[in-house]
């Protein structure tokens, strides 16, 4: 199947590293000219020296997704920069809890929807005129597995990424008859620098989450980008408010 991208644009936020920097890079690798953006300067300047040695077409620009002025700033600078805006890739997000739900706080609270939920809120706000003035285009929004069911000792950031997979729904019957295509994807444990650090002083932990995915194994962030590429495809054309577990085979369990 081609996927038929050459010449056109796509953003993606959170691009500094893992998922994100590995998406923007098969993006690039498919012909597309790529918007990187991230709080982590020296990281999305890494990804964009990569694309960028591989013979690909990149910026970066910082942007917080919590800040409106912020996001609206990195959008006028895809245009001014690449005259268009065809594919977004709202990736940015934290994970930060460490305990049950009684046990979280305000600030952890307040920082998780604020980046996992008004961040993905605030992109496709600014994203979705872009796409409709060129007539239709695709946005895929980074959600978890988390998303689809309980997550214990990671309340807050569950219900971060149920509310992610809620407004992608949403936009997806708002904007369905514009040719606008808005879905998830949704990640089970992935390996990526957050993964290692988290687990880099308790092999045992890491082993349970190998066990916790019937294949076997954690997944790799080059197949959460094959899964964000398929879902802005010409041969997604019909697949619009999925969210698409990526996991493993852990849900099916």
């Amino acid at each position: 199947m081609s996927l038929s991208f050459s010449g056109q644009v796509a953003l993606v936020t959170g691009g500094a590293a893992g998922i994100g920097r590995a998406t923007a890079l098969a993006f690039a690798n498919e012909g597309l000219k790529v918007v990187v953006s991230d709080v982590d300067v020296a990281g999305g300047e890494g990804t964009v020296e990569l694309i960028s040695a591989a013979g690909g077409e990149a910026i970066f620009v910082r942007c917080d997704v919590t800040r409106d002025a912020e996001v609206k700033a990195l959008m006028d600078a895809t245009v001014a920069t690449y005259g268009r805006l065809d594919y977004a890739f709202n990736n940015a997000g934290i994970e930060i809890e460490k305990g049950k739900l009684a046990e979280g706080s305000e600030a952890e609270f307040d920082a998780l929807i604020g980046v996992n939920v008004k961040g993905v809120w605030l992109c496709m706000k600014h994203q979705i005129p872009l796409l409709l003035a060129q007539g239709g285009g695709a946005i895929v929004n980074t959600a978890s597995v988390a998303g689809l069911g309980a997550a214990p000792k990671m309340s807050i950031y569950s219900a971060s990424k149920h509310a992610v997979i809620g407004l992608t729904k949403s936009a997806a019957v708002e904007y369905a008859k514009k040719k606008i295509r808005v879905n998830a994807v949704c990640p089970a444990v992935i390996d990526t620098d957050m993964f290692r650090r988290a687990h880099e002083a308790d092999p045992k932990k890491a082993e349970f989450a190998a066990a916790m995915h019937p294949v076997g194994r954690i997944g790799k962030v080059e197949e959460i980008a094959s899964a964000v590429l398929y879902l802005c495809c010409d041969g997604a054309a019909f697949t619009t408010g999925h969210a698409l577990a990526v996991d493993g085979g852990a849900t099916a369990i």
